[in-house]
């Protein structure tokens, strides 16, 4: 696996795929630069060894040219994280970028205009790859969060790279951190699982049988398995078309060796409101009319117990409606055990959009191994997919 530390950067221009879609509120203003973070290490090196460096990046999903999306309104956040300057250019491809790259000097940095202003780039255009590909001398990916699109930028223009592409620092620690559970990890193994729907955990979950020794499964999908196991779930979230699959993951499961851990009690309540009045019943007896937004404690410090004995820890998925303070005990409580269990050498991987602002916003991310950066890229990658931008990298 060829990255930046493979190549010799001084005096050449680095054409990055970084991933600069952030949030932005209402006056164009980044809310969250986590993902400037992640890839100012990239830039650094090359930096430091001599190079310059070309960023291309898309940021939302634009219609036509719309200001609202332009980089440019990250320009000084980009600038911030990487202490310089950074020029910009108000295009990606064309006579006037390729003349901004020109006069691009080593220790220098030049960030293009947004990638998706142009169909082609979604379209995995091949001319418009070759354009791209006339920016830099070497290519570098490293924006996980796309890795899963065979776009322009992200696929089509490492064929324009036959012996001058390599991964950047993030995305080799991305892929590095997956096989970390998926291939290397140290038992005893365990997943958590969590979200609203079982159908769109499904081939996680297949794909983690033959390596997790231990599967919590919580949130909103574990009451469609409660419910196929003949309980009782009131007006909680179900699918009822899942339940014989539900069934069937179960018996895998079982012939497989792992053990899988359901709630055993839930918080619940009868409208889906932070101030609704709650109460304690068992996961399989909720009554007719109120619905489960929670775990409940015997839930809690089962799944604390599961966590304490583990090596290897994947979380993907809360285990209740955490962004309402009443229903998110149940997801403190995994955090706070994934972090102990971190602290006394298990490794742990939280990846999945949802996952992730929890750990965030319980103030645990530092006390995790490691936070992934890409979500969708993140699942296909445990659904044992082959990711195209990561693909594209590896091809002879």
């Amino acid at each position: 696996m060829s990255t930046v530390k493979d190549f010799d950067f001084s005096g050449k221009k680095a054409l990055i795929r970084v991933d600069f879609n952030v949030p932005l509120n209402s006056n164009n203003q980044a809310t969250d630069n986590t993902r400037i973070q992640a890839a100012a290490p990239t830039i650094q090196y090359i930096l430091a060894q001599g190079g310059s460096c070309v960023l291309m990046s898309h940021l939302g999903r634009p219609k036509a040219k719309e200001a609202q999306f332009s980089m440019q309104n990250i320009v000084a956040d980009v600038a911030k994280v990487l202490g310089i300057p950074v020029a910009f250019v108000s295009d990606c491809v064309g006579a006037k970028v390729e003349q901004a790259v020109a006069e691009l000097q080593p220790g220098q940095v030049l960030l293009l205009e947004n990638l998706r202003y142009y169909p082609e780039e979604t379209q995995g255009d091949h001319e418009f790859a070759k354009q791209l590909a006339q920016l830099g001398d070497i290519y570098v990916n490293d924006a996980f969060g796309t890795a899963h699109r065979a776009h322009a930028s992200t696929t089509i223009v490492a064929q324009f790279f036959p012996n001058t592409k390599c991964f950047g620092m993030l995305l080799a620690s991305e892929i590095e951190n997956v096989n970390k559970v998926l291939r290397d990890g140290k038992s005893p193994i365990t997943a958590i699982i969590g979200g609203a729907k079982v159908s769109s955990k499904i081939t996680i979950i297949k794909n983690i049988l033959d390596t997790v020794d231990h599967l919590i499964i919580g949130g909103g999908m574990a009451f469609t398995f409660v419910k196929a196991l003949g309980g009782y779930i009131g007006e909680s979230l179900v699918e009822d078309d899942k339940q014989e699959l539900a069934l069937e993951i179960l018996a895998e499961a079982k012939q497989k060796g792992v053990s899988v851990h359901l709630p055993i009690d839930s918080c619940i309540t009868q409208e889906f409101s932070n101030d609704s009045p709650t109460k304690i019943t068992a996961i399989n007896a909720i009554p007719e009319t109120w619905m489960g937004l929670d775990a409940g404690p015997e839930t809690q410090a089962l799944f604390a117990d599961v966590i304490s004995q583990s090596k290897t820890i994947l979380f993907n998925g809360p285990v209740g409606v955490f962004e309402l303070p009443t229903f998110a005990k149940g997801t403190i409580s995994i955090c706070e055990a994934i972090a102990k269990a971190t602290e006394r050498g298990a490794f742990s991987l939280v990846g999945g959009g949802d996952s992730v602002s929890s750990v965030k916003q319980f103030h645990f991310q530092d006390k995790v191994s490691y936070v992934s950066t890409g979500g969708g890229a993140m699942l296909e990658m445990l659904e044992g997919k082959t990711l195209p931008g990561i693909a594209a990298i590896l091809a002879e």
